[in-house]
């Protein structure tokens, strides 16, 4: 996953575009769920689960 570091995405909830800043995986009592830490347009630091971003092709813009 370090090469996704700086990725350009789209975060699926809410329809924006952010960065990746950094991707860890969260312990659960009863499993693993991968999670991503974004920025947002504004500067806003914000976590979100892994699936619900996707990255985006900057040569199809």
């Amino acid at each position: 996953m370090d090469l996704a570091y700086g990725t350009k995405i789209i975060n699926r909830k809410t329809n924006e575009i952010g960065l990746l800043i950094k991707t860890w995986l969260n312990e659960y009592a009863d499993g693993k769920v991968w999670f991503a830490t974004c920025v947002d347009k504004n500067g806003k630091r914000y976590h979100i689960e892994l699936d619900e971003i996707a990255p985006i092709d900057e040569n199809n813009e």
